[in-house]
């Protein structure tokens, strides 16, 4: 005997006129100058700065088709300014130098004491030849073990 068939949910759309929305939308080929999305900031080396949010919407391709819709898919863009925008800030060398110490304890093997090109299993804890005897690629190392050291007080 055949299962019966589930009822699905039809889901909620939400669908805004496009003169009711709250920021003014663009397609793709009409942005306004001076009008850029975070990963165009970023590829120009600026930061959001003094945006305090978004400026207008980019609409996604889909909307591209339905000009009298407002864009409330989340693969659209939020437009910022760029006279607003700041350069962005540079580390500090000790910034710099703490950001390294963590990813050295990530990449350091707790057994054999080399450092990896990349972080290591925190389920193992270790470095593959040390858990199961697999050889290591000496071009994924940067340094060679760690030497023996006393440590005795006597």
């Amino acid at each position: 005997m055949p299962r019966p068939r589930k009822k699905r949910r039809r889901r909620e759309v939400n669908r805004v006129p496009r003169s009711d929305a709250a920021l003014p939308e663009y397609d793709r080929s009409t942005v306004p100058e001076g009008l850029v999305t975070r990963r165009q900031l970023r590829d120009m080396g600026l930061s959001p700065g003094d945006n305090e949010g978004p400026v207008a919407i980019l609409r996604c391709k889909l909307c591209a088709t339905r000009p009298q819709r407002s864009c409330t898919h989340p693969t659209r863009g939020f437009l910022l300014r760029v006279d607003l925008a700041k350069p962005k800030r540079t580390p500090t060398l000790a910034q710099e130098w703490a950001l390294d110490q963590a990813m050295a304890a990530r990449q350091t093997c707790g057994e054999c004491g080399r450092r990896f090109y990349i972080c290591l299993s925190k389920k193992l804890g270790c470095c593959l030849e040390c858990f199961d005897g697999t050889p290591v690629d000496p071009a994924t190392c940067m340094t060679a073990p760690a030497p023996a050291v006393h440590r005795l007080a006597a």
